[in-house]
C-alpha cells in the first residue's frame, strides 16, 4: 500500500476521527499506565525543536488498525514502560525533524530476514533498495563479525567464507540478537541498553499536531542494565525483529534512539545536521550521523577523526564538527563518483578505516554494502597487507571474492574503456580510499557493486 499525499486539514480530522477511536477502545489499565512514574529509566525525551527537511514526501493516514500479527505483538502484563506522549513527539522530531511525518512503505515492511540456512548465503540477510537497507547492511555486518570472530564455533583460526555457509536457523537467530545488542549497548554507552516492543493495547492519546501511525503509540519499553540481559531479551523476542509485518528495522530504530537517548543524540549532533533522516526521491534516507551512531554509538555527523575547533580561517567554530572519537567493531569506507566528480569526496578518517575486526560498512554511490575478511591479522600485520583475499556481500544476492595486491601498483594500466564504471569499478575506487593504490582481481567475476 504506497502512501500517497493528501492535505493538511483532512488528515488532521481523520486523525481526530481516529483518536476518538481509540479512547472508545482504551482500557481503565490504560489510564492508569499514563500515570507510572518513570524513575527506573533515563529520560529518552528532549525539549528543542527541529528544523524541518523539506525532503520528506507528503504522507497519509494508515489504516485504523496497525497491520502487525498477533503473534508479534507482546502482553503488557510482560513489563516495561509505556511510550510517553513526549517521547513519541520527540522520536518523530530526531527522526524527521517534525512530527506530522510517518515512515513510508518502503521502511514499514522493512525487517531482518535471512536467507536460506546451510546455504551459499545462510550468513546474509535480505534486503531491498530503499532507505531501511543501510541500517541492515550495519547489522549484517555485525552478523559476520559475530560468525566469523565471537561465535563458539569462531574459536578456532579456520575462519574461512565456507564456514559462513554452514548456519542453521538457531545460529542466524543468535547472530542477529548478538548483532542488535552489540549496536544497542555501544549506543548505551555499554552502561544500559532499551528494547522497545510493541503492544495490544495504545499507550498514548497524541497531540493535535502529531500524526497517528498505530505503531508508534503502542510501544512498550524495556530497558536493561546488563548485555548478556539484553540479548537474552531480544533472543526471547527475536520474532519481533525477523518476521514479517514485525516492522522489525523501524522497532529496532526505536530501540536504537532510545537507548542513546534523545538528549544524548541532540549532544552528539552538531550545527549542521538536527536529525537522523532525510528525505530524497520519495524515501527516507540514512543521514552520516545515523551511520555513525549504528557504527560507533555516537551519532556524530561527520568522517574525520575528533572534532573540529576552528574554522579554515582560524577562528573557533560556535558549533565545533563532531567526527569520529574513537575506533569501533566495524569500520566504513565510503566512495561515490558523483562527488569525486565535484571534488566533495569526504575523507574517511582513520579510526572507521581501521575497525577492531576486518569488517567495513561501504557507501558506494550510495548503496550501502559490506566488505569483509575471515583474517583479523589483516588489522594488526602489516605484512598480511601484501596480497590477501576480501569477500564483497552487496546485499542482493551477490557476493565476490576479490584477491588485492598491495605491491603492484599498476591497477590503471589494466583499464581500457570509454565507460567510468569499466574503467575504475566503483567497488575497487571505494577499497583504494584504504588501500591506495592496490590492483584487484575479481578473479572472473564481473564487478559490480
Amino acid at each position: 500500500m504506497e502512501e500517497t499525499s493528501g492535505s493538511t486539514n483532512p488528515e488532521l480530522k481523520e486523525n481526530l476521527s481516529q483518536m476518538s477511536d481509540l479512547e472508545r477502545r482504551k482500557k481503565v489499565s490504560n489510564t492508569t499506565r499514563l500515570e507510572l512514574k518513570h524513575t527506573k529509566t533515563r529520560s529518552v525525551d528532549g525539549g528543542k525543536e527541529e528544523q524541518e527537511d523539506p525532503g520528506f514526501p507528503p504522507s497519509s493516514s494508515l489504516p485504523s488498525l496497525c497491520l502487525i500479527p498477533r503473534t508479534l505483538v507482546v502482553s503488557p502484563s510482560l513489563g516495561g514502560l509505556s511510550i510517553t506522549p513526549d517521547l513519541s513527539v520527540n522520536l518523530r522530531k530526531i527522526l524527521f525533524g517534525r512530527t506530522f511525518h510517518v515512515f513510508n512503505y518502503e521502511w514499514r515492511k522493512s525487517f531482518f530476514k535471512f536467507r536460506e540456512p546451510y546455504s551459499e548465503f545462510s550468513y546474509a540477510l535480505e534486503t531491498e533498495r530503499g532507505g531501511a537497507r543501510s541500517v541492515q547492511m550495519v547489522v549484517q555486518a555485525q552478523i559476520i563479525k559475530y560468525l566469523l570472530f565471537s561465535r563458539a564455533a569462531a574459536a578456532t583460526d579456520d575462519r574461512t567464507l565456507q564456514s559462513l555457509c554452514e548456519v542453521g536457523q538457531r545460529d542466524q537467530d543468535r547472530a542477529l540478537a548478538a548483532a542488535l545488542t552489540d549496536i544497542l549497548w555501544s549506543a548505551g554507552e555499554e552502561r544500559s541498553a532499551t528494547v522497545t516492543l510493541v503492544t495490544a493495547d495504545y499507550c498514548i492519546t497524541p497531540h493535535l499536531d502529531y500524526k497517528l501511525d498505530n505503531f508508534t503509540e503502542r510501544l512498550q519499553l524495556f530497558t536493561f542494565n546488563k548485555k548478556e540481559d539484553v540479548r537474552k531479551f531480544i533472543y526471547e523476542h527475536i520474532q519481533c525483529f525477523k518476521e514479517e509485518g514485525s516492522h522489525g528495522v523501524i522497532l529496532f530504530l526505536y530501540s536504537l534512539i532510545c537507548s542513546r537517548t534523545v538528549n544524548r543524540l541532540r549532544e552528539d549532533l552538531d550545527g549542521t545536521t538536527s536529525h537522523l533522516l532525510h528525505g530524497t526521491l520519495g524515501n527516507s534516507v540514512c543521514r552520516q550521523a545515523l551511520l555513525n551512531l549504528l557504527l560507533t554509538g555516537r551519532a556524530s555527523p561527520h568522517v574525520f577523526n575528533g572534532t573540529v575547533q576552528c574554522g579554515e580561517d582560524g577562528q573557533p567554530l560556535e558549533h565545533p564538527l563532531q567526527g569520529i572519537l574513537a575506533r569501533s567493531d566495524v569500520g566504513y569506507l565510503h566512495w561515490s563518483r558523483e562527488q569525486m566528480e565535484q571534488d566533495r569526496l569526504p575523507q574517511v578518517g582513520s579510526r572507521l578505516k581501521t575497525p577492531r575486526f576486518p569488517v567495513w560498512l561501504c557507501s558506494i554511490n550510495g548503496m550501502s554494502s559490506v566488505l569483509f575478511s575471515p583474517n583479523r591479522s589483516l588489522l594488526s600485520d602489516w605484512r598480511t597487507e601484501h596480497l590477501f583475499t576480501m569477500y564483497y556481500y552487496n546485499g542482493l544476492e551477490a557476493t565476490a571474492a576479490l584477491t588485492i595486491d598491495t605491491q603492484s601498483h599498476h591497477w590503471e594500466a589494466f583499464r581500457d574503456s570509454g565507460d567510468p564504471e569499466k574503467k575504475f569499478p566503483s567497488v575497487e575506487m571505494t577499497i583504494r580510499t584504504k588501500w591506495e593504490g592496490a590492483l584487484i582481481d575479481w578473479n572472473g567475476t564481473t564487478p559490480f557493486y
